[in-house]
């Protein structure tokens, strides 16, 4: 993915390049900085401000290239790497691309038009359990069965537009179970109900009152066949049913009718999935923070890769996590964090209670590939019931040595990369079908003939769960340094588990 920040929001002239931007090097008069000052309609105008006082204006017709495009026709558009190549070779400062950014360059960058799309793709989450709680004491238990009513938040993932067709949702699995449920009279641990509302057609869930009172006047409300009160989800509430989930990855799939949501809102969209995220990078979260409606919180990722415990059914797990300073409160769980294109990085998970600046989703890639997982099994197998990602186990344990970051010029930022080193290779395994043994570095798996690179040690888990029956895998491999090829092996149903 390129860095969302543009030296321009307009196109300029490959000419105007060549004339009026005449950089300086060390000393001399510079370029402070760039503004758009006037906008009418196809063209706009910019103003270059220099050190010594001065400025120069000129206009470019908006979205064309003014010297190279033909009549009618958008040109190739000048970036910010480009004039970065055109200083260097004027001046022949060494300077880096971050370095000339923050000196000459200025910007404001405005995500409301990108926040704006995103709203249409964001739902309000409310799920349903009963749960049985002693209002006694260990000597007078006194059990009562109640209906809990939890919050969160969910993506539109994606869109059927059939007409019996459905909209998928992704929300965290934590938001879906409840380690408190009564399992008999709930149906298990996860929601008896799931509820969802669009952005700007929200609504609470409110207990259903028979329409008589008691003794004392109080409304009497209607209760189910375990004397939990029943609630009324409103007009603008859609009933959802779950797909499937993954406890392990803290993730859900729900799904509600099309036609359902459309009729409320028939501009809903799916969200748009980036192709990367790095650390300072915008992140905006959107969510349903504190039950008190759909709302936007802004900050930047802070760390790429951490890894965080959670209990979600008692059990303590870890969960590999995107830290970002963006504000998160309760009900901001299974909400979408995009970046300022307004394109999904992650799902919100999690927080620091004790440091607001601490905050925690799950990356993109555990999403798409435990998601596309979970809709793989479900259709394919046409499933009603809620179902686990299935995963091969490839015999492995893996170390990751010589970790070092890397800066990118031409995309103004870096990535950490590490040797991923096998460690261990299990008997019988599909590993040890493959030859591999202990000190082999991976450089990539190979899958149906598209080789992955892998450059971090959670990039094999992360593949792991896009693999499916049937597909082709071999493993390109170092061993005293000398590159090698693993024959291809076919995956079969029987090496797959459900997660």
């Amino acid at each position: 993915m390129k860095k969302p920040v543009k030296i321009l929001t307009a196109i300029i002239a490959a000419f105007v390049l060549a004339i009026a931007f005449v950089f300086a090097g060390c000393g001399g008069t510079h370029v402070t900085s760039i503004e758009k000052t006037s906008e009418n309609g196809e063209t706009d105008t910019f103003t270059v401000y220099y050190s010594d006082g001065t400025s120069y204006d000129f206009t470019v017709t908006n979205g064309k290239d003014g010297s190279n495009g033909k009549d009618g026709e958008d040109g190739k558009g000048v970036t910010a790497a480009d004039l970065y190549a055109e200083y260097l070779k004027q001046t022949g400062e060494n300077i880096t691309y971050a370095e000339f950014l923050k000196k000459y360059l200025t910007f404001t960058e405005d995500v409301s038009s990108s926040v704006a799309q995103c709203l249409n793709s964001a739902m309000k989450v409310y799920t349903e359990f009963v749960e049985t709680k002693n209002y006694g004491s260990v000597y007078r238990p006194s059990y009562v069965s109640e209906t809990a009513i939890y919050t969160g938040s969910a993506v539109i993932w994606e869109i059927e537009e059939s007409a019996d067709g459905y909209a998928y949702l992704v929300t965290n699995y934590h938001v879906i179970y409840d380690s408190k449920a009564d399992a008999d009279l709930n149906g298990g641990m996860t929601a008896r109900q799931v509820y969802c509302y669009l952005y700007g057609s929200e609504d609470t869930p409110v207990q259903k009152e028979t329409g008589r009172t008691d003794s004392n006047g109080n409304p009497i409300y209607e209760t189910d066949e375990n004397g939990c009160i029943v609630y009324d989800y409103g007009d603008y509430g859609v009933k959802c049913d779950i797909v499937g989930g993954s406890i392990e990855k803290d993730l859900a799939v729900l799904r509600a009718k099309t036609s359902e949501l459309k009729n409320i809102n028939p501009d809903i969209k799916a969200v748009t999935l980036a192709e990367d995220y790095y650390v300072g990078e915008t992140a905006i979260a959107i969510g349903n923070p504190e039950n008190e409606g759909i709302s936007v919180t802004k900050g930047v990722v802070s760390v790429d890769n951490e890894y965080i415990t959670l209990s979600i059914d008692g059990t303590k797990r870890a969960y590999r996590s995107i830290r970002m300073d963006t504000a998160l409160y309760g009900g901001n769980s299974g909400g979408g964090l995009f970046n300022a294109e307004g394109k999904l990085i992650g799902i919100c998970n999690a927080g620091d209670s004790t440091d607001q600046n601490i905050n925690y989703a799950i990356p993109l890639d555990i999403v798409k590939g435990t998601v596309g997982n979970i809709l793989y099994y479900f259709n394919d197998n046409g499933k009603t019931e809620p179902v686990k990602p299935g995963i091969i186990t490839l015999g492995i344990t893996v170390l990751g040595a010589n970790s070092r970051y890397v800066y990118d010029p031409a995309a103004g930022y870096g990535k950490i990369y590490e040797d991923v080193t096998i460690n261990e290779v299990m008997v019988n395994s599909i590993a040890e079908g493959f030859g591999l043994s202990g000190g082999d570095i991976i450089k990539s798996l190979i899958i149906n003939g598209k080789e992955y690179a892998i450059s971090r040690t959670f990039t094999v888990s992360d593949l792991i769960l896009t693999m499916r029956a049937g597909d082709n895998l071999s493993v390109k491999y170092l061993r005293e340094g000398t590159e090698k090829t693993t024959e291809n092996y076919v995956l079969q149903t029987r090496d797959f588990k459900a997660l």
